[in-house]
This record gives C-alpha cells, sequence and structure tokens, in this order.
C-alpha cells in the first residue's frame, strides 16, 4: 500500500481523525508510532515515516505511543471494499485464524504458498502473517491486562502467545514496558465482575446512526440469539474455542462491549466479529459524500449521517436468515425462525453442540423475561440438519434448500467463514437449489461484506426508490445506481429506511 508522504503528513498536521486506522505514523526522533490524530506536537518532517500497519512499524523498532494508543485504532476501511487476497488475509488474521492454525491454515485458506503470501503481505502491509498476528496478539493482551484480574501466565496463553517468555518480550517492544506496569497504569479500577467478563470500548470514525442499527436488529431479534434492551443489542456468539455473549451499547466516539467469554482465547475473534457485526471500520465521510452528491440520497444523508450496513457474526446464520426471508415480511420471517429454534431435537435438547471444537456445551437456560443472561448463539449446520420435518414450518422446497445449504457447509463445498473468497463463495450458493440471486447479493452484502450491493429486485427497495423519486424498475434502478458505487451497499440501507 504506497502512503503519499504529503498528503499523510497534512492529515497528521491537522490531527484528522479520519485517518486513525489507514496508516500509522512513525517518530525517528522518539522512536514510538501514533495514530494520525495523536494530540502530542506534530514532529518534523525530517523525523517522520509513515506505515501501513502497526506491525510495520513495530518491525523498525518503534513502540506504540502511550497517549493516542495507535493499537485501539479503528481498522481500514480497505479491507471490506478490497475483495482480493490480501483484504481476505487481513481479515482471517483478525479472526484469529494464524492463533489457531498457523501461517500454513492461513496459506492453505487463502489458496496460495506460505512464501507467496509472506511476500503479498509484506508488499502491501510491510509486515509478514506471522508480524500482523504478533501485532495483534500484543494488543488483546493488553486488553486483557487492564480489563481482568487474570495472572500474566494465564493472559499470556489466552492472547495466543506460545510461552510466557514470548508474552514479555513482545510486551517489552511493543510498549515498552513491563507487563505489570501496564497494570499498574489502570490504577485502582477493577476489572468487571465474573469469570471470563471483560469491558472494553470499540472505537469507530464518525458518525454513526447507532438508532439505525439498534432499529435493525430490534425487528429481526431471535429468543434467546439477539435482542435489543435499553439502547444496548445483546447477543449470544459461537466462537472457535466456545460460546460466548456480547452487550453493544453504542457511545460518543465508541462501542462499549461487554463480552462474557466460556475460553479467553475467543477475545480476538469475539471483537473482529462484534466490529465486524457494527462495520465499525467504515468510512462514513467518504460513503455520505458519494451518496450526497446525489440529489435524491442528499437530503436522507443530511438527515442521518453515518448509516452503517448492519452485518453478521456468523455466515451460516445469515444465510438461513436469508432463505427463511425470501419473499415473506420479517414478521413471519421471525415466526418461522423461531420454531426452528425452538423445535427439540436430539442432538438440540440439552446441550449445545460446538462444531468447531466438537465439545458438548451445556446450554444455558435463556431468560425469558429479560436481563441478557443465557442469550447463545444460532444453530450450527449440523444441529440444522437434525431438525425434524415440524421444526421447519415452511414448504418443503425451501426446508430442503436449508438442508441443502447445511450439507453443503458440512462438507466444505459452501464457506461462509470470514475471508470468504466472495465471487467463489456466490458461486457456490448459487449452484444450490433453491438459492437466487436476491439469496446471493443480501449475503455478499451482510456475511461477506461487501460494500457494494444494490438489492434492486427487492421490494422494500423498490418502494424506497419510488419514494424517493428513483426509477422502481429493477433494471433502470441498476443502471441508475452506477453514480453510488463503490458504496451501493449503503445505498441499500438508505432506500429500506426510505421505504
Amino acid at each position: 500500500m504506497e502512503l503519499d508522504f504529503e498528503r499523510c503528513y497534512r492529515a497528521v498536521d491537522s490531527r484528522d481523525q479520519r485517518f486513525d486506522g489507514w496508516f500509522y505514523t512513525g517518530v525517528t526522533s522518539t522512536g514510538i508510532y501514533c495514530r494520525p490524530s495523536c494530540p502530542a506536537i506534530t514532529p518534523k518532517r525530517q523525523n517522520v515515516r509513515f506505515f501501513p500497519s502497526a506491525a510495520a512499524a513495530q518491525g523498525v523498532g518503534l513502540r506504540a505511543c502511550r497517549r493516542c494508543r495507535p493499537d485501539a485504532a479503528p481498522g481500514s476501511p480497505l479491507w471490506d471494499v478490497r475483495a482480493d487476497v490480501v483484504g481476505r488475509a487481513m481479515r482471517l488474521i483478525a479472526d484469529g485464524v494464524v492463533d489457531r492454525d498457523g501461517v500454513p491454515g492461513l496459506a492453505s485458506r487463502l489458496g496460495y504458498t506460505e512464501r507467496h503470501l509472506h511476500r503479498m503481505l509484506s508488499a502491501e502491509m510491510g509486515a509478514g502473517p506471522l508480524a500482523l498476528a504478533r501485532a495483534q496478539r500484543a494488543q488483546t493482551a493488553r486488553i486483557l491486562i487492564e480489563t481482568t484480574d487474570l495472572g500474566m501466565a494465564e493472559i499470556a496463553f489466552a492472547a495466543g502467545f506460545g510461552s510466557v517468555r514470548q508474552f514479555n518480550d513482545t510486551l517489552r517492544e511493543v510498549y515498552a514496558t513491563a507487563p505489570s506496569d501496564l497494570r499498574t497504569a489502570r490504577g485502582g479500577q477493577r476489572a468487571p465482575a465474573g469469570a471470563g467478563t471483560l469491558a472494553l470500548r470499540l472505537a469507530y470514525r464518525p458518525p454513526l446512526h447507532a438508532q439505525a442499527l439498534l432499529d435493525f436488529f430490534a425487528v429481526r431479534a431471535l429468543p434467546g440469539v439477539d435482542e435489543v434492551r435499553d439502547g444496548t443489542y445483546h447477543r449470544g456468539l459461537r466462537l472457535p474455542h466456545g460460546t460466548g455473549e456480547v452487550a453493544l451499547t453504542p457511545a460518543a466516539g465508541h462501542v462499549a462491549a461487554t463480552l462474557r467469554l466460556t475460553d479467553l482465547r475467543d477475545l480476538a475473534p469475539a471483537v473482529a466479529r462484534c466490529r465486524r457485526l457494527l462495520d465499525l471500520d467504515a468510512d462514513p465521510t467518504a460513503i455520505d459524500a458519494t451518496l450526497a452528491a446525489d440529489p435524491a440520497l442528499a437530503p436522507a444523508v443530511a438527515a442521518e449521517p453515518g448509516i452503517r450496513v448492519p452485518r453478521a457474526v456468523d455466515g451460516f446464520e445469515m444465510a438461513v436468515r436469508a432463505i427463511v426471508g425470501q419473499q415473506v415480511s420479517v414478521a413471519s420471517a421471525q415466526k418461522t425462525l423461531t420454531r426452528l429454534l425452538t423445535t427439540p431435537t436430539p442432538k438440540h435438547v440439552d446441550h449445545e453442540v460446538d462444531l468447531a471444537i466438537g465439545d458438548r456445551i451445556p446450554r444455558q437456560p435463556h431468560d425469558h423475561r429479560g436481563g441478557g443472561g443465557g442469550l447463545r448463539g444460532f444453530l450450527g449446520a449440523e444441529e440444522l440438519l437434525a431438525v425434524p420435518d415440524s421444526g421447519f414450518g415452511m414448504p418443503v422446497g425451501r426446508r430442503e434448500t436449508l438442508r441443502g445449504l447445511a450439507r453443503a457447509v458440512v462438507d466444505g463445498s459452501v464457506d461462509l467463514a470470514a475471508g470468504v473468497d466472495r465471487e467463489a463463495a456466490t458461486r457456490g450458493l448459487l449452484a444450490l437449489p433453491g438459492i437466487g440471486p436476491w439469496t446471493a447479493n443480501y449475503l455478499a452484502m451482510r456475511a461477506f461484506g461487501d460494500p457494494d450491493i444494490l438489492l434492486s429486485t427487492d421490494l422494500a427497495v423498490r418502494r424506497g426508490a419510488a419514494a424517493l423519486g428513483l426509477p422502481d424498475n429493477p433494471t433502470i434502478l441498476d443502471g441508475y445506481a452506477d453514480r453510488w458505487r463503490p458504496w451501493r451497499s449503503y445505498a441499500t440501507m438508505r432506500l429500506w429506511r426510505a421505504a
């Protein structure tokens, strides 16, 4: 990724928060690296270098600034726009694939050799996959140190380090201080109560229209899976090493997240999935500028800046929701999904099966009176296959489409995970009986994070277009929408709200 020195320096000189996460500022005279909006005195030009990643800055011996905390900046929006190998690799690294499967596992998922993958990432990011994962492990460790009372050895292994010595050396190198000093800097603040409970802030680039996200999730909430209550979105999570639950509360400049995890090794993937769910790495200024250039959308953009695309923490869940929601109302889809989730099955009576690790995990009781306790993740593919015919409550054809999807996920012929090749995944979905372009495009937008999808045949989109004085014929609307590229997914959200 090429960084223009003059443009980067102007962003640093103006302390422009929009560029936090796009690049990092290295100051050779002090030996630190910062985010562009760091409030410190602007360094002299001759003392500045710019880096495309925190790992690249760490690779030349710079430590993270303690004042602006560049490791807590929003992620780069490039990885949503870009669907190439580097973009996919960055999404997979954020989801913890290197920590779980190593570089060979990452390379295998991407279909490249380790050597070629290292070369591509080094050219674009200034660091290879190991260094990028190491930078993420350091931030995970810092979060655990500052938000829990766990011992340092427990934190080291929970963050993904191979040994306590590696953990100590890395944190001293990245933060120029001992791990115990990071905890001392927390002051007298106590960690959140409860084993496996963490409280942290998820940064974003303002503006963020939080109410639009909460409204979207509220009308689609499923009993025992997710709910919106008192301005907070609660949902259960299925994670690589166990289950979890998160409460997400939008606030000024950040989203407050309270995570309860059965295994702290799932912290990094849980954070990555929550960020993806709320589309927190988007660049709303660039998106809104493009859409506001259309007079038909300009008033909506001015009235509601920062509309995001609600995404997904589980690709299979989103696929099931999309198939059930084909050609029916949202309320009808919720009723059908609730029946699907609450029908007892031989594999789903007393336990849940975590397909990622094959362990049987006791199901926590759901408090139907509220309180946020006991939320669990959606059904896994194998669990859905165990649901009897009576649990589907839908036409036979749609029921068999769901089962066909589940079989394809189980046998690996369809991949719905983070970092998937969007085009390959779409082809695989369209090859399944009962899945058409609307469903595949809906998944591309919400599960795969494609920012440039227009659901022109969607009835609500057509109604929204008509309400704004735009053509509601799908073919004509497709042609008109070229002016919204590469942000047509965000235009879709605005048309939905207009309807």
